[in-house]
């Protein structure tokens, strides 16, 4: 049976997620794999600010973490967006966007970094952004040649916010 969006639930993620959300961003190239220490440090220590969606056989289809900055504290960055292959180019990404932001009290803007090219973050972000009438400013935030060794294309850094 297909199932859809409606049939999923989104919730933060507990630290028995950490090893699925694991494998999950393993399943998504090219995100930057992490350890799964790391994920379970995503799940429990960042819960708050990151979200799962889950089917109903408890099967993790998509994940977000964020995190906010100590410096500013109004502002919610965004880590990483995965999503299970066969869940892409539903809008899930972009549900998944939308409720994580509104469950963050006092938060008024949203960060990310995108590398150039990748499109899909692109297209995520910028109607994300559009939805929330945010303006949008972009920098290099870090560079491939000052902090990536020429190793990693820059990581543009996308800020949203009602200013």
């Amino acid at each position: 049976m297909a199932m859809n969006l409606t049939d999923l639930n989104f919730r933060s993620p507990l630290a028995e997620d950490g090893m699925a959300v694991n494998e999950l961003i393993g399943r998504c190239p090219p995100l930057d794999t992490n350890s799964g220490y790391c994920n379970l440090l995503q799940c429990s220590d960042f819960s708050d600010t990151s979200i799962v969606a889950v089917t109903p056989d408890n099967e993790i289809v998509g994940f977000i973490s964020g995190y906010l900055p100590p410096q500013r504290p109004e502002t919610l960055f965004v880590w990483q967006v995965a999503l299970d292959e066969k869940w892409r180019g539903k809008g899930l990404a972009r549900q998944m966007l939308s409720d994580l932001f509104e469950r963050q009290t006092n938060v008024s803007h949203l960060e990310t970094t995108i590398s150039p090219g990748n499109t899909a973050s692109e297209h995520l972000f910028k109607r994300f952004f559009e939805s929330q009438n945010m303006m949008v400013e972009k920098t290099v935030r870090f560079s491939r040649k000052t902090h990536f060794a020429n190793k990693h294309p820059d990581e543009v850094l996308y800020r949203g916010g009602p200013d």
